[in-house]
């Protein structure tokens, strides 16, 4: 800013209240010409910097792996993945970090298939509110990849990010052309990008979430981290860490380091097992964390600050993390150990508990970890965020939901619709993630990619390791799947299994074309109808969708043309007990609608019924739904998807 008009703003802010008569007319006639130049400045140094970051996270995106090379590396998978973290030693030399360097971080590894993201927030929290300062990387990020790196719980800033990322890719890309072009992958860069930040930041501990796995993850090029955990593990990424619970296992165990002390959350009997045995080839000590209820004193209650009843299970295993961190660094004064007795899991011990001081309270009550069981309340709706994608996680979710909607909707006097939002990805099996959600008795089923809009995304959430098209086929697949699960609960009062033949094939035989869906069954669930090509916006209300007739005869020109989206709008009528298709009245448990989307913010725009105002479009609704008093959206299937959400709803973001 010109030094005249800083001058000119601290005399006039030094003399305007005190004695205006003061100021002179020349003073007075430019200080609102200063404070009107003052706000400019700002915000092009702001535009500036978002220039900037986009440009770094533009050339980020092509560290990523397309679609077909991604293909073709997971058929040498098993060869490459050893030299995973070798490489990675190899990167960070080229970056001027030795694994001497590394291990001055005092880190915080942990991996695990659930929790991960949770455990290490509270370890951040805890260690923050003793008053250290605190590194935390996560993956993968909502909304901005900057999210992924937290110096004392505060994402880093759009100005350091840039600063940290062309520290990195520059020292990369100036030794490329000596190393056979090698340059590191999307997440392996921002790894490598974590270690620099919480290196030139100076921070006391530095916590890692591992990505995938362990053994070989981009992560484990620590030698001698501080502490070791693996939280709760179940069936997830098979294609890459394994088909059992067993190989799962032995995958995240691979953060173990000799004479590193390791924690564990409780586990099945096989994957324990298996910890064990990776813990004393590896050297090291591991113990099961306690119950969460041992450390509590008696009339001691306090509410997690993250929402779940698996919450619990993950703040004991972070504080036996931070406990063991803090006696290891001799900043823990000894304190008399609760004397409750727990019991052991075969020949791997149970961690003593301890007390809780105020400090450890705030760090616990105080955690935030957004897009885990995380509510956004506006005006007659209300959005439940979860990205549980494992079926121990969607169960979990299911009971947050049921027991936090139902308390809302005993509250409202009035008609409450709950709408499913869905998506998920990869090779997680979609009918046994669907499954449990029959139970909430949604009103309706929007399914959608993990795509904000159909016309720009955001650079931060582009992903190229998936072809759009790919997206769009799973994303009907998981609508078919819904519409069976449905229709089999409706007409056998049970859920029977339904198969990749059964969606895709079977009763609900589908396609999708150029973004346009042919129903090859017309009377396939009593009354589905077509996927039109249309815009989202166009003439809803006027539609009869309880039988599945869908109206696109009129248009309002008002509507944005870059919002004209492909969408399928379907309904399954609820039949009587002869099997005759009467339709029944909404808001009766019953999955009357299916609708699929091509984009976030089109399904929003719909499963929000209009009550957003972050949703600029207008947009007519569904008669049978319009005149609800509250509508409840449970958004779940995927962490991507939750991301996209929340860059949409959040006022944080927006």
């Amino acid at each position: 800013m010109p030094s005249f008009i800083c001058s000119l703003l601290r005399y006039a802010s030094r003399n305007r209240y005190n004695n205006p008569s003061v100021m002179s007319p020349l003073v007075k006639t430019y200080v609102p010409f200063a404070t009107k130049l003052t706000k400019k400045l700002d915000s092009n140094q702001k535009y500036e910097v978002c220039r900037k970051l986009k440009e770094c996270v533009k050339t980020l995106n092509t560290l990523q792996s397309n679609a077909q090379t991604l293909e073709k590396t997971r058929l040498t998978r098993d060869k490459l993945a050893p030299l995973h973290v070798p490489n990675m030693v190899k990167w960070a030399s080229r970056v001027g970090i030795t694994l001497d360097d590394i291990d001055r971080l005092k880190v915080i590894h942990v991996s695990g298939t659930k929790g991960k993201g949770s455990t290490c927030a509270y370890c951040e929290s805890i260690l923050r509110h003793q008053g250290f300062k605190t590194g935390f990387f996560s993956s993968p990020h909502l909304v901005e990849v900057r999210e992924r790196f937290q110096v004392n719980g505060q994402p880093l800033s759009r100005e350091k990010f840039v600063t940290y990322f062309w520290d990195v890719f520059n020292k990369l890309e100036a030794t490329k052309e000596q190393n056979n072009d090698s340059m590191p992958a999307y997440f392996a860069f921002l790894t490598l990008m974590a270690y620099n930040i919480f290196l030139k930041e100076q921070t006391d501990v530095a916590i890692i979430e591992v990505g995938i796995g362990g053994e070989y993850d981009s992560t484990n090029l620590v030698r001698k981290p501080v502490v070791c955990g693996v939280t709760s593990l179940g069936m997830d990424h098979v294609s890459i860490l394994g088909n059992t619970i067993e190989k799962i296992a032995w995958q995240k165990a691979g953060i173990f380091k000799p004479g590193v002390p390791a924690f564990t959350s409780p586990q099945c009997p096989e994957a324990l097992k298996v910890l064990h045995e990776r813990a004393e080839e590896k050297g090291c000590h591991l113990e099961v964390a306690p119950h969460f209820a041992s450390y509590e004193r008696p009339g001691e209650k306090f509410k997690l600050g993250i929402a779940g009843h698996m919450q619990k299970v993950n703040a004991s295993l972070a504080l036996q993390l931070t406990r063991t961190w803090m006696k290891t660094q001799g900043v823990l004064k000894d304190e008399v150990v609760n004397e409750v007795a727990v019991n052991g899991h075969g020949d791997i011990g149970v961690a003593k508990s301890f007390p809780f001081n105020q400090t450890l309270i705030n760090g616990l009550v105080e955690c935030k970890w957004l897009g885990r069981n995380q509510t956004i309340k506006k005006n007659r709706l209300t959005y439940y965020l979860d990205g549980a994608h494992t079926l121990e996680s969607i169960q979990q979710c299911v009971d947050w939901f049921q027991k936090h909607s139902k308390r809302e909707a005993d509250s409202i006097s009035g008609k409450v619709i709950k709408i499913l939002l869905f998506n998920t990805t990869g090779d997680r099996d979609v009918t046994q993630l669907l499954r449990p959600l029959m139970s909430c008795g949604f009103d309706g089923a929007v399914f959608c990619p993990n795509i904000s809009y159909t016309t720009s995304s955001s650079a931060d959430i582009t992903n190229m390791t998936v072809s759009s098209e790919t997206q769009l086929q799973k994303c009907q697949h998981n609508m078919e799947t819904w519409k069976i699960l449905s229709l089999s609960k409706r007409k056998y009062g049970e859920i029977e299994e339904v198969t990749e033949d059964d969606s895709q094939s079977g009763t609900c035989s589908s396609s999708l074309k150029n973004g346009v869906h042919t129903n090859t069954e017309n009377n396939c669930l009593n009354g589905t109808s077509s996927l039109k090509k249309s815009k989202l916006t166009e003439n809803c209300n006027n539609s009869n969708l309880s039988t599945g007739h869908v109206d696109y005869s009129q248009s309002h020109d008002n509507v944005d043309q870059s919002k004209q989206n492909s969408y399928t709008a379907s309904s399954s009528s609820c039949t009587d007990s002869q099997g005759l298709g009467t339709p029944k009245q909404l808001g009766t448990n019953c999955d009357n609608f299916f609708v699929n989307f091509s984009c976030i913010y089109d399904a929003l725009l719909w499963a929000s019924h209009g009550r957003d105002q972050n949703l600029k479009d207008p947009c007519n609704l569904p008669a049978q739904i319009h005149g609800a008093d509250h509508v409840q959206v449970l958004v779940t299937g995927s962490i991507h998807l939750v991301g996209g959400v929340l860059g949409i709803v959040s006022d944080d973001y927006n």
